[in-house]
């Protein structure tokens, strides 16, 4: 789930610092969280298809979260000054950019939708959050475009989280793949952040580098060694703009475009920044 700069939630009011995490039991805490969620991704692949509602999709991750001992992190999550979060995934179908709820539509997924599917996941007070995006039985040419941009950008952004270099180095490799090289657009005001034993915490991330002072106030911070940080681009084929304020639900874009979501959970260590969620780059783009 995605968050924006310095929005206080009821997670990060209580978590102030950064989170680092360097004692073994702990890395094995987040390790065993964020598996939980590729887990789950690992089962829609064979259980999304045509004809299936939001409602039967987010009952399915609900259900996969229960039988791994664990449970949504998203649900009757609250931004102060917003309804609870009503699901136990964000389901985010074509123009939907992000934090799409199962109660959102009625209508069925029909061949060449495309949906990107949010999971957070608590085990043994730990958090997991990652994201990926299916086509529903076959895609269209823009659509496979779009998700190879979204993988590959996510991809590039990792390598640059290494420790002791700026954050804004994972925005201008993600910012470098998808804008200046695709010629998609990246959403302004939603990024991806720090984590641990809560859902939200420092730093922000945002995908895009700054163009005026105090846009980004973490831009300048450094990966540290022991760093948990999900991070995630959100690309659109059309403009960048949203219909939504960034904390509400759902987020659409403002021209009915297209969109993807990747997300991964990474730890920061000596030797580089590690994918705690790796697998998922293995998964099927069409599914059903």
């Amino acid at each position: 789930m995605t968050t924006m700069p310095g929005r206080r939630t009821n997670d990060s009011s209580r978590e102030q610092s950064v989170m680092v995490i360097k004692r073994e039991r702990d890395i094995a805490g987040a390790e065993a969280a964020a598996r939980i969620v590729v887990q789950v991704h690992e089962r829609l692949v064979d259980f999304l298809k045509p004809g299936q509602t939001l409602a039967d999709i987010d009952a399915f991750v609900g259900q996969s979260l229960k039988s791994l001992k664990a449970k949504s992190c998203f649900i009757n999550y609250r931004i102060p000054g917003h309804d609870a979060f009503p699901s136990h995934s964000c389901l985010s179908v074509n123009d939907c950019v992000v934090h799409g709820t199962h109660d959102m539509s009625d209508a069925p997924l029909e061949v060449g939708d495309i949906i990107s599917i949010d999971i957070g996941s608590k085990h043994n007070g730990w958090i997991g959050d990652a994201a990926w995006t299916y086509a529903i039985r076959e895609c269209s040419d823009e659509a496979r475009r779009l998700m190879d941009v979204g993988k590959e950008s996510l991809r590039r952004g990792i390598a640059a989280m290494q420790p002791g270099a700026k954050l804004i180095g994972w925005a201008e490799a993600v910012q470098r793949c998808v804008e200046d090289e695709a010629g998609f657009s990246l959403v302004r005001g939603l990024g991806g952040h720090g984590y641990g034993k809560t859902l939200h915490g420092p730093p922000f991330v945002s995908n895009v580098v700054p163009t005026r002072p105090g846009e980004w106030p973490d831009a300048n911070k450094v990966f540290l060694e022991g760093m948990l940080v999900a991070v995630e681009p959100m690309l659109c084929a059309g403009a960048h703009h949203v219909l939504n304020a960034p904390g509400e639900w759902p987020i659409r874009t403002v021209d009915g475009s297209l969109s993807v979501h990747y997300e991964a959970d990474v730890l920061i260590t000596a030797d580089g920044p590690r994918d705690l969620t790796e697998g998922l780059d293995a998964l099927p783009d069409v599914v059903g």
